[in-house]
């Protein structure tokens, strides 16, 4: 139970604390924004009202309401309300409070809500101490985290919760809360004017972030404060807030759940051709400080996935920009980043050879082993001369003759096929315009070349037409008194 010695203790707490920490909402009327998460008829809602909460992770970027959220069940249960930090707290820290929840629990038939801030910074041991009171509710534990909970909190104890994720507040619900702050007894109490553009600055800094906020219209104020003169009113501006926040701070980790949203954004707009939105993503890495080389390893990837022989040149440029971000770093990087990415975006596009591989990959899982062409093997072993004729395509006109490469079961088309656009088509279209009955068939008897490739003369033997890989060569050997390397 409180005396009036904890209660004047707590009131010059409060007059010490941040603006953000003053102006934390203690129910869930004053609550701003989440409406899918606590709005009229949500679950969380109906919960908190009815003082019937099961277990839950609250998930979500900072400044979302996570801590304010807990705070105002806090206020507003029976239950006995423990805050556990994840940073300090140990093993035995959570034993002890697990422990005290069981007696008051059998003495007092009380709950025990016990929070953990910060909740994915607990190991894995950590976590799984939780267990067994979360499942028999020996506690109700609120978890807040802003890291992804289905990768950094143990599946055990998700499934045993009920995850809610808050997202980042609108423009429109900070600016009601920075209005509030500038009004309230708690907060700056109407001792400063501020314009419609200051809040609308302060907005657009904050990029959802309340505690942001608060924390830049405090700063923005005692600047504003210092600037006046004796018994003037004072004034914040907008240069104040640039002062109190120079720098928008928009979420971005790099192994978080934003690093991978910006990075699938910026290899999407490349792939949808979109030049502009691809160097807006690309504009968010760098702001945030991503490894260029990483980002260049997506531009190389995306040049081979989706232009692929559209345009060949787009690996080659996206190469180059790779071997320069090793070289060159920030800020000059950034225009060889946009070069590569804007070539990219309105590069003729193609996932052919992805489609290809991904179809001949499937064919090799699932059938059986397929013979290579009796002549298309090596032939230089004993016997390879009854493999039957290898027809050397230079030996002909086109530089090309009707002959079967594919094993058998397995016909022309199987895997590739052209996506109709850039560079790919125009060879196609050329190479079938070349083939179209020009060019000696296998089956033509009389055919140029026919002679050579039935192996009757001596010359034939002694020089066999395969221009495959040799043992030795695939050994990294010379094939020393051995016959000439065959084609």
């Amino acid at each position: 139970m409180e005396d009036l010695f904890t209660q004047s203790n707590r009131a010059k707490s409060i007059r010490n604390a941040p603006l953000a920490v003053r102006m934390r909402p203690t129910s869930l009327d004053d609550y701003v924004g989440q409406e899918r998460a606590v709005g009229e008829g949500s679950w969380l809602r109906s919960a908190i009202e009815h003082d019937v909460l099961s277990s839950v992770i609250l998930y979500g970027p900072a400044g979302t309401g996570k801590t304010t959220l807990a705070h105002i069940i806090a206020a507003r249960t029976r239950s006995e309300f423990v805050e556990v930090s994840a940073v300090t707290g140990t093993v035995k820290d959570l034993r002890r409070e697990i422990d005290a929840a069981k007696h008051r629990l059998m003495q007092f038939d009380r709950r025990t809500i016990l929070f953990i801030d910060e909740i994915h910074r607990f190991s894995r041991s950590q976590q799984d101490a939780l267990l067994h009171a979360v499942e028999n509710r020996t506690v109700v534990m609120i978890g807040a985290t802003t890291e992804n909970p289905y990768f950094e909190v143990n599946s055990a104890l998700i499934s045993r919760s009920r995850v809610v994720e808050l997202v980042h507040l609108s423009d429109a619900d900070v600016a009601v809360l920075v209005r509030r702050a500038l009004a309230a007894p708690e907060g700056l109490a109407g001792a400063f004017d501020a314009a419609d553009e200051v809040v609308d600055a302060i907005c657009t800094l904050a990029a959802g972030d309340a505690r942001s906020a608060l924390t830049t219209l405090e700063l923005a104020g005692e600047i504003a404060q210092a600037r006046a003169a004796a018994g003037e009113r004072p004034r914040i501006t907008v240069e104040d807030v640039q002062v109190a926040n120079p720098r928008r701070g928009l979420t971005y980790d790099k192994s978080g759940d934003m690093h991978y949203d910006v990075i699938s954004a910026f290899i999407k707009s490349m792939r949808g051709s979109d030049p502009d939105a691809a160097v807006y993503w690309l504009a968010r890495m760098v702001d945030a400080g991503e490894d260029p080389k990483f980002i260049a390893r997506r531009i190389m990837i995306q040049a081979a996935e989706d232009i692929g022989n559209a345009d060949p040149q787009a690996l080659l440029v996206a190469e180059a920009a790779f071997k320069a971000a090793e070289v060159i770093g920030y800020p000059e990087c950034r225009i060889i980043l946009a070069q590569a990415a804007i070539y990219n975006a309105l590069a003729p596009k193609s996932n052919a050879a992805e489609a290809a591989i991904d179809a001949a990959l499937a064919d090799v899982h699932s059938s059986g082993q397929r013979e290579v062409p009796s002549h298309l093997r090596d032939r230089h072993r004993p016997g390879s001369d009854a493999y039957g004729p290898y027809l050397y395509p230079h030996d002909y006109p086109e530089g090309w003759v009707a002959q079967r490469y594919l094993p058998d079961g397995l016909e022309r088309g199987a895997f590739f096929k052209t996506a109709g656009r850039g560079w790919e088509e125009w060879r196609r279209e050329l190479t079938a315009r070349d083939r179209s009955g020009r060019s000696p068939r296998l089956s033509e008897a009389d055919a140029p070349g026919a002679a050579a490739a039935a192996g009757s003369t001596s010359e034939r033997a002694a020089i066999p037409r395969d221009h495959g890989e040799t043992r030795g060569e695939a050994d990294g050997q010379a094939l020393e008194g051995d016959a000439p390397p065959a084609r």
